[in-house]
């Protein structure tokens, strides 16, 4: 697993795109008017939105309360420190699992059995492996000190208990939150729009025309915050 891991470590940026324009493939429901009845898309819609939005809020606590430099060198596994505060100190893998919880539920979101039957398994396996390859390396680097964290932090399951206190002992950098999760929630966010408006033609009353006004405002809105984000970072107008 090990060497699965550190192969799938290379491209893990890819595979979260690659997984992301996976939920437009063609797929029987999840959810249908058959089983659900006439009102059957508030489900997918309202389970999804609240899955999805939910790791991305993991991820952004994560990223604001104290951010952990693991970008890999060379292709693999790299580390400079052994962070176990903020939100790591609940989570070994808290940027994961808000990954996982954002693919699985804009996967219920697009009401795509085929996406949370098969996909979301194989990315589980994926991640398994990579988590698997990192820590491989950290405990290479770090030796007793990360077996401890081990012994005292979950790999997957966030553990709540004292996460008020961690909340309040730390400051939330917002604006690091913006600069490092920008793209993510550009990509995140357009994704959304697009399964709302074409999977789901009742919000718009079956009228095309009204679709693709609110596809362009809401696209366009989307571009122009992206673009004054990435100009304010280049510029250095904008700083953690």
């Amino acid at each position: 697993m090990i060497k699965i891991g550190n192969f799938f470590f290379k491209y893990r940026n890819w595979i979260f795109i690659i997984f992301y324009a996976a939920l437009f493939i063609p797929s029987p429901a999840l959810f249908s008017s058959k089983n659900f009845g006439i009102k059957y898309f508030y489900w997918p819609i309202a389970l999804g939105l609240f899955i999805t939005c939910t790791g991305q809020l993991i991820r952004g606590l994560t990223i604001g309360l104290a951010y952990i430099v693991r970008g890999g060198k060379a292709g693999k596994p790299y580390a400079e420190g052994l962070v176990t505060e903020g939100i790591f100190n609940h989570c070994r893998n808290p940027l994961y699992v808000g990954n996982i919880l954002m693919l699985l539920g804009v996967g219920i979101l697009a009401n795509s059995l085929l996406y949370v039957a098969i996909m979301i398994p194989i990315f589980l396996f994926i991640y398994q492996a990579i988590v698997l390859a990192e820590e491989n390396f950290l405990r290479g680097k770090f030796g007793n000190s990360f077996d401890e964290y081990c012994k005292k932090v979950n790999r997957w399951f966030p553990n709540l208990k004292g996460f008020g206190k961690t909340f309040d002992s730390m400051h939330f950098n917002w604006k690091r939150w913006i600069l490092k999760e920008h793209t993510t929630q550009f990509i995140w966010l357009i994704g959304i729009t697009l399964l709302l408006l074409f999977n789901y033609p009742e919000l718009t009353h079956q009228n095309k025309q009204l679709r693709n006004t609110l596809l362009g405002i809401i696209l366009g809105i989307l571009l122009i915050i992206y673009l004054l984000i990435r100009y304010l970072k280049k510029t250095g107008k904008f700083k953690e």
